[in-house]
């Protein structure tokens, strides 16, 4: 599904210096990635990727000046650190080598998860693990780079992060319109995070949310069929 279209940027899109570092050139999950993507290509595009479905490009945060992508054998499979200017992202050798069959894909959809945790808002470090892992996946599966694993389940918890929420989320954008998880993100940048957000956005608060969205995976619905106008409520909708 490609991204929503955007407005035409009053300034460019402000991307990062971008540098790689290579600790082990004799190990095979190097040469599957070399020979699967271009390093610079590939993280330009998982920058582009979060810019696209988390700003426009007068929001778009403009501190962090450098990436560097750290190719290392570890275990696990990648992990992003940094400051606000200057980020870092380790990717596993190893599960690069464990990858090798769809080794593209799953190296683009690596990449773009963790790009977004270079730049997304977190509610000034109060956001919930799961809803944060979640809207990096978010973006990953609207760049149609979700594995062939994913699937979309309901349970207890919507937080459960992942894929699991990102199935949430892109059931709401889908209900509530384009750019509706950009404006989630946009209200985590100066705010501890609250739940509240969710009815401020949809009209709903998320526990709704959430039995409904499970409700339609029990009854096989679509987003186009689940609405009736009882069913809808304006965002201004105050809390009872």
């Amino acid at each position: 599904m490609p991204p929503a279209p955007l407005p035409p940027p009053s300034q460019p899109w402000p991307l990062p210096q971008l540098h790689l570092r290579i600790d082990d050139l004799e190990h095979e999950g190097c040469d599957i990635l070399l020979g699967a993507i271009n390093p610079k290509t590939a993280l330009r595009e998982a920058v582009l990727a979060s810019f696209n479905w988390l700003y426009t490009p007068d929001t778009v945060p403009r501190t962090v000046s450098q990436i560097l992508l750290v190719l290392r054998p570890m275990d696990g499979v990648a992990f992003t650190f940094g400051t606000q200017s200057h980020k870092e992202i380790h990717f596993s050798l190893d599960y690069i080598k464990r990858s090798a069959k769809r080794a593209r894909d799953e190296i683009m959809g690596v990449l773009v998860h963790e790009v977004v945790h270079c730049y997304q808002h977190n509610g000034l470090d109060t956001c919930p693990g799961g809803l944060v892992e979640g809207i990096a996946d978010f973006v990953r599966l609207h760049e149609g780079l979700a594995p062939p694993h994913w699937k979309k389940t309901g349970g207890d918890k919507w937080d459960a992060g992942y894929d699991k929420t990102a199935y949430f989320l892109d059931w709401i954008e889908n209900r509530y319109g384009d750019g509706t998880i950009r404006e989630l993100n946009g209200w985590m940048k100066d705010k501890e995070y609250d739940h509240q957000v969710f009815k401020e956005l949809t009209g709903r608060p998320v526990h709704k949310l959430w039995t409904i969205y499970c409700k339609s995976l029990e009854n096989g619905e679509t987003t186009d069929n689940i609405d009736t106008p009882e069913d809808t409520y304006p965002i201004s909708t105050p809390s009872p």
